[in-house]
């Protein structure tokens, strides 16, 4: 069996992201506007990659889905079994795994969902690939990501430029926020795309209020800030950078964090 070259990479991506809970909250409204937007309905067999605490699946699951949530980190796992037993669905099947290796055969799902997960993914051919490969004929695929462009897009070059590099050859997260990209990695496996926009709006009293929560539950800004720990006037100017960054998105006591919806109907 060959090596995962990013082996390493994925064991921290494991780590960093098990603080996620508090920020998932407030991506239900986004679950609802995929599920919708995928057309999931009763009697659909649906994985959801990147499940993260299982607010995709969940949403996919009360539409009538037979569904299946698939996940790197086992501390957002466990949060998504509790929020299925809060919710009283015990249909839904959860996996810790990744999404460059899914641990199903071939033409298991009518569609593949993922909500800001397989973006982190750091090859995308090989995970387009694998959840093409867990389609069924004529399946579908539905997911959610941050244009470059928006608040949270320049949030990941923010974190790139004061971070130490990637390992060669893992694509930035952003770049799956560009149709042109998207439609370029769909590429022969998937008909053409379509797309639509929406707006996760993440209550604040202040863009200070909102890069505290960002720092004690988006794994790269822990790492960031925990980084620069020892240097006080290095970390008080990437904050001051990072509230300048969020000022012109922060309205009316909301940051507005613009995302991207994709859907494509899978060939062969």
């Amino acid at each position: 069996m060959n090596q995962d070259p990013f082996a390493e990479l994925k064991q921290r991506q494991r780590e960093m992201w098990a603080s996620f809970a508090p920020m998932a909250m407030f991506t239900t409204p986004v679950a609802g506007h995929l599920v919708k937007f995928a057309h999931i309905g009763p009697g659909d067999t649906v994985l959801d990659v990147g499940t993260g605490t299982g607010v995709v699946a969940l949403t996919a699951a009360r539409a009538g889905a037979q569904v299946t949530g698939l996940d790197l980190t086992p501390e957002l796992l466990a949060q998504a079994r509790e929020n299925a037993r809060i919710a009283q669905r015990h249909d839904i099947t959860w996996t810790e795994g990744d999404a460059e290796q899914l641990p199903y055969p071939d033409a298991s799902f009518d569609v593949v969902l993922s909500q800001f997960g397989h973006l982190f993914a750091p090859r995308p051919d090989v995970a387009i690939a694998e959840m093409h490969r867990v389609l069924k004929p004529n399946g579908r695929i539905a997911f959610a990501t941050w244009p470059p462009e928006h608040v949270v897009g320049r949030m990941f070059t923010f974190v790139g430029r004061h971070s130490p590099p990637p390992p060669a050859g893992a694509s930035p997260p952003a770049q799956w926020g560009n149709p042109l990209v998207i439609a370029e990695r769909l590429g022969t496996r998937f008909d053409a795309p379509f797309f639509e926009r929406g707006t996760m709006s993440f209550p604040a009293l202040s863009s200070e209020h909102y890069r505290l929560f960002m720092e004690r539950s988006i794994g790269p800004m822990q790492k960031l800030v925990e980084r620069h720990a020892a240097e006080p006037a290095k970390l008080a100017m990437l904050r001051a950078e990072f509230d300048a960054m969020v000022a012109p998105y922060y309205i009316d006591n909301v940051v507005r964090q613009d995302y991207l919806l994709t859907r494509a109907q899978a060939r062969g």
